[in-house]
Protein backbone atom coordinates (compact mmCIF):
# COMPACT_ATOMS: atom_id res chain seq x y z
CA UNK A 1 0.00 0.00 0.00
CA UNK A 2 1.60 3.62 -1.24
CA UNK A 3 1.86 5.78 2.19
CA UNK A 4 1.38 9.47 0.08
CA UNK A 5 -0.10 11.25 3.03
CA UNK A 6 2.44 13.48 5.14
CA UNK A 7 1.77 15.50 7.87
CA UNK A 8 4.89 17.48 7.06
CA UNK A 9 6.43 18.33 4.02
CA UNK A 10 9.64 15.98 3.50
CA UNK A 11 13.09 17.60 3.81
CA UNK A 12 15.66 15.52 2.37
CA UNK A 13 19.74 16.19 2.47
CA UNK A 14 22.82 15.34 1.56
CA UNK A 15 26.31 17.37 2.80
CA UNK A 16 25.73 18.87 -0.94
CA UNK A 17 22.20 19.30 -1.34
CA UNK A 18 19.12 20.07 0.70
CA UNK A 19 15.76 19.74 -1.07
CA UNK A 20 12.81 21.39 0.37
CA UNK A 21 9.08 23.06 -0.47
CA UNK A 22 9.00 25.50 -2.59
CA UNK A 23 8.22 28.70 -1.16
CA UNK A 24 7.00 32.43 -2.96
CA UNK A 25 10.32 33.53 -2.18
CA UNK A 26 11.36 31.18 -5.26
CA UNK A 27 9.45 32.87 -7.76
CA UNK A 28 12.70 34.45 -8.89
CA UNK A 29 14.22 31.40 -9.19
CA UNK A 30 11.32 29.39 -10.58
CA UNK A 31 10.91 32.57 -13.39
CA UNK A 32 13.99 31.94 -14.38
CA UNK A 33 13.80 27.70 -14.93
CA UNK A 34 10.36 27.88 -16.65
CA UNK A 35 11.18 30.96 -19.12
CA UNK A 36 14.76 28.91 -19.82
CA UNK A 37 14.50 28.22 -23.74
CA UNK A 38 17.13 25.51 -23.61
CA UNK A 39 15.06 23.50 -20.70
CA UNK A 40 11.74 24.37 -22.63
CA UNK A 41 12.75 22.87 -25.66
CA UNK A 42 12.06 19.15 -23.91
CA UNK A 43 9.10 20.39 -22.68
CA UNK A 44 5.25 20.45 -23.63
CA UNK A 45 4.36 23.55 -21.32
CA UNK A 46 4.02 27.15 -21.49
CA UNK A 47 7.10 29.46 -20.67
CA UNK A 48 6.57 31.34 -17.89
CA UNK A 49 6.25 35.01 -19.13
CA UNK A 50 6.55 36.66 -15.57
CA UNK A 51 7.42 36.25 -12.25
CA UNK A 52 3.54 36.60 -11.31
CA UNK A 53 3.33 33.16 -13.47
CA UNK A 54 5.93 31.76 -11.59
CA UNK A 55 4.45 32.53 -8.71
CA UNK A 56 0.89 31.01 -9.69
CA UNK A 57 2.75 27.54 -10.51
CA UNK A 58 4.21 27.96 -7.10
CA UNK A 59 1.03 28.37 -5.47
CA UNK A 60 -0.15 25.95 -7.66
CA UNK A 61 2.07 23.01 -6.99
CA UNK A 62 2.18 24.11 -3.01
CA UNK A 63 -1.96 23.12 -3.45
CA UNK A 64 -1.20 20.09 -4.96
CA UNK A 65 1.02 18.78 -2.13
CA UNK A 66 -1.26 19.17 -0.12
CA UNK A 67 -3.94 17.48 -1.55
CA UNK A 68 -1.29 14.32 -1.62
CA UNK A 69 -1.43 14.45 -5.57
CA UNK A 70 2.55 15.11 -5.25
CA UNK A 71 5.71 16.47 -3.88
CA UNK A 72 7.42 19.31 -5.51
CA UNK A 73 11.29 19.72 -4.26
CA UNK A 74 13.37 22.73 -4.96
CA UNK A 75 17.07 21.60 -5.13
CA UNK A 76 19.49 24.05 -3.42
CA UNK A 77 23.01 23.89 -2.40
CA UNK A 78 22.85 23.48 1.21
CA UNK A 79 25.76 25.40 2.23
CA UNK A 80 24.80 28.23 0.46
CA UNK A 81 20.95 27.89 -0.16
CA UNK A 82 21.19 28.64 -3.89
CA UNK A 83 18.29 27.39 -5.98
CA UNK A 84 19.27 25.26 -8.86
CA UNK A 85 16.85 23.06 -9.86
CA UNK A 86 13.13 21.21 -8.82
CA UNK A 87 12.67 17.70 -8.79
CA UNK A 88 9.28 15.79 -8.26
CA UNK A 89 6.82 12.68 -7.67
CA UNK A 90 3.23 13.24 -9.38
CA UNK A 91 0.60 10.84 -10.95
CA UNK A 92 0.32 8.62 -7.78
CA UNK A 93 -1.85 6.08 -8.93
CA UNK A 94 -3.60 3.31 -7.36
CA UNK A 95 -1.46 0.77 -8.97
CA UNK A 96 1.15 1.35 -6.83
CA UNK A 97 3.19 3.79 -9.12
CA UNK A 98 4.41 7.33 -9.59
CA UNK A 99 5.81 9.53 -11.70
CA UNK A 100 9.57 11.48 -11.85
CA UNK A 101 10.40 14.68 -12.83
CA UNK A 102 12.81 17.07 -12.33
CA UNK A 103 14.78 20.34 -14.37
CA UNK A 104 17.81 21.99 -13.26
CA UNK A 105 18.97 25.65 -13.71
CA UNK A 106 21.55 25.21 -16.83
CA UNK A 107 24.79 26.63 -15.58
CA UNK A 108 24.31 24.00 -12.72
CA UNK A 109 24.44 21.29 -15.01
CA UNK A 110 26.69 18.34 -15.41
CA UNK A 111 28.01 18.69 -12.00
CA UNK A 112 26.09 15.38 -10.48
CA UNK A 113 23.77 17.51 -8.82
CA UNK A 114 20.51 15.81 -10.71
CA UNK A 115 21.95 12.54 -9.89
CA UNK A 116 22.27 13.06 -6.42
CA UNK A 117 18.87 14.57 -5.68
CA UNK A 118 17.19 11.76 -8.07
CA UNK A 119 19.11 8.81 -5.42
CA UNK A 120 17.17 10.93 -2.72
CA UNK A 121 14.12 10.79 -4.36
CA UNK A 122 14.05 7.23 -5.93
CA UNK A 123 15.05 6.44 -2.27
CA UNK A 124 11.97 7.91 -0.70
CA UNK A 125 9.61 7.04 -3.44
CA UNK A 126 10.46 3.59 -2.71
CA UNK A 127 11.64 3.14 0.78
CA UNK A 128 8.92 5.53 2.62
CA UNK A 129 6.20 6.19 0.15
CA UNK A 130 6.54 2.04 -0.61
CA UNK A 131 5.64 2.78 -4.54
CA UNK A 132 6.58 -0.56 -6.72
CA UNK A 133 7.20 1.20 -9.65
CA UNK A 134 8.70 4.62 -10.92
CA UNK A 135 7.61 6.00 -14.77
CA UNK A 136 9.44 8.94 -16.39
CA UNK A 137 8.74 10.19 -19.15
CA UNK A 138 11.69 12.21 -21.60
CA UNK A 139 11.67 13.87 -24.93
CA UNK A 140 13.90 11.32 -27.22
CA UNK A 141 16.45 14.24 -28.28
CA UNK A 142 16.82 14.94 -24.08
CA UNK A 143 20.10 13.01 -23.99
CA UNK A 144 20.82 13.70 -20.38
CA UNK A 145 17.65 13.03 -18.93
CA UNK A 146 18.18 9.60 -20.71
CA UNK A 147 21.54 9.03 -19.35
CA UNK A 148 20.77 10.06 -15.93
CA UNK A 149 17.42 7.34 -15.92
CA UNK A 150 19.80 4.81 -17.29
CA UNK A 151 22.55 5.38 -14.86
CA UNK A 152 19.69 4.63 -12.17
CA UNK A 153 18.59 1.04 -14.20
CA UNK A 154 15.23 2.89 -15.94
CA UNK A 155 14.04 1.01 -18.64
CA UNK A 156 13.07 2.10 -22.01
CA UNK A 157 9.55 1.00 -22.53
CA UNK A 158 8.44 -0.50 -25.92
CA UNK A 159 5.60 1.37 -25.75
CA UNK A 160 5.05 4.73 -26.58
CA UNK A 161 3.04 8.04 -25.76
CA UNK A 162 -0.32 8.21 -28.43
CA UNK A 163 -0.03 11.85 -27.95
CA UNK A 164 3.63 12.67 -28.52
CA UNK A 165 5.18 10.29 -30.26
CA UNK A 166 9.01 11.97 -29.50
CA UNK A 167 8.43 10.66 -25.61
CA UNK A 168 10.21 7.63 -24.73
CA UNK A 169 8.81 6.09 -21.73
CA UNK A 170 10.87 4.68 -18.78
CA UNK A 171 10.12 2.68 -15.86
CA UNK A 172 12.19 1.63 -12.18
CA UNK A 173 11.24 -1.27 -10.20
CA UNK A 174 12.70 -1.51 -6.78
Amino acid sequence: MVNSSFKSFPILTTERLTLRQLSSEDGQAIFTLRSDTEINKYLNRQASKTIEDAINFINMINDAIKKNDSIYWAITLTNSKTFVGTICLFDFSKKNSCEIGFELITKFQEQGIMKEAAQLVIDYAFHTLKFQKILAVTHYDNQNSTKLLTKFNFVKSNETDVENPDLNIFTLTP
